[in-house]
């Protein structure tokens, strides 16, 4: 096990129901490789079910609500995809606001697949260059950010993926960003 994420605390933001299985696994497996904590944030203090593509998956119990959570609790946060999870995410406004206020603050926020949908609904992409799953390139573009397909796009403290097989491009840029991270 590494060191270089030791006292560095990851909030993987998620809705209850939707979340891509891999997408939330992998990224966590990475913080924790490193030392980290990661802990999940989701709307309802509960439990979260994941999918492998349309089939359930396994469940992971939440660990802070997206009401509770603020900017000063994590040193990054994680935006795992799905279709339904980002979807559902951007209706919640506690999850939205402490998205759109990470954003600004200037800490590592990292988002796969489908999870820019969020980012849209904080209003953070304007001028910003980032990547998704092919399917937002257009809600990206309205939302006045610059659509890259490439594995992994980094713009600042915004880290953003395609898809799953761009995870190890995605977990590699995570962990950089958290170790040149202030505080680290």
């Amino acid at each position: 096990m590494g060191a270089a994420l030791v006292n560095r605390k990851v909030g993987f933001v998620v809705a209850n129901e939707g979340v891509e299985r891999v997408e939330l696994t992998e990224p966590w497996a990475a913080v924790e490789r490193e030392g980290g904590t990661p802990l999940l944030v989701a709307p309802k203090d509960d439990q979260v079910q994941t999918f492998d593509h349309l089939d359930k998956a396994a469940t992971f119990p939440v660990d802070v609500t997206t009401a509770a959570a603020e900017v000063a609790d994590f040193d990054a946060l994680v935006l795992p995809g799905g279709v339904a999870n980002p979807d559902q995410l951007r209706t919640d406004e506690p999850a939205v606001q402490l998205i759109r206020s990470f954003v600004e603050s200037g800490k590592p926020v990292a988002a796969i697949c489908h999870a820019p949908w969020t980012l849209i609904e904080a209003g953070v992409l304007e001028g910003r260059r980032v990547t998704s799953w092919p399917s937002l390139r257009t809600d990206i573009t309205n939302a006045g950010g610059s659509w890259a397909d490439e594995p992994v796009v980094q713009d600042d403290n915004l880290i953003t993926s395609r898809k799953p097989d761009d995870l190890d491009a995605f977990c590699a840029a995570l962990v950089d960003a958290l170790t040149v991270a202030p505080g680290a």
